[in-house]
């Protein structure tokens, strides 16, 4: 064998053994959707302000659906007391989703919808500057809450876990 062929030969022989060894994703584990990390139910303390006072302070589950591979459904719990005082769970949509490092978030400036209160009659809501962020098995989440012919804003904090 001549010396050329030699080297012909171990060329080949090398161009195999790395495109073999070459990197792949092959042995990867897909990245899990944003949406699929977060859905979920997420229990802990949601405190509520009218005009600067604390109006509500106790535990709330709120939960999250997803809608999209990058986008949630989130149903906030009924709150205050039963009866004409009372306002239902409100869902909000497709609120998108953005991930940095551990930390995923979502934003939605507005979001308007209608809902039956107890006594069976629609009342519509808006719920505006929502922001959520979910770092690990925890969630916070904010926004401003409007709610039927009420006067004024609703502000609303919560944290809270995965169970």
């Amino acid at each position: 064998m001549s010396f050329k062929s030699f080297m012909t030969m171990t060329l080949a022989a090398v161009a195999i053994v790395f495109g073999v060894c070459s990197c792949s994703s092959d042995d990867d584990e897909p990245e899990v959707a944003v949406a699929t990390q977060v859905a979920g139910s997420y229990t802990g303390n949601e405190v509520i302000k009218v005009m600067g006072e604390e109006s509500s302070n106790g535990t709330a589950t709120y939960e999250f659906a997803k809608a999209s591979d990058t986008s949630v459904d989130m149903t906030i719990p009924s709150s205050g007391e039963s009866g004409m005082m009372m306002i239902p769970a409100l869902p909000v949509k497709n609120i998108p989703l953005t991930k940095s490092g551990d930390i995923i978030t979502g934003k939605l400036a507005s979001y308007a919808g209608t809902v039956a209160n107890a006594q069976g009659a629609e009342k519509a809501y808006t719920i505006s500057d929502i922001t959520i962020m979910f770092r690990e098995k925890t969630a916070v989440v904010t926004f401003s809450l409007k709610y039927g012919n009420m006067p004024m804003v609703m502000e609303t904090s919560f944290t809270g876990n995965r169970k």
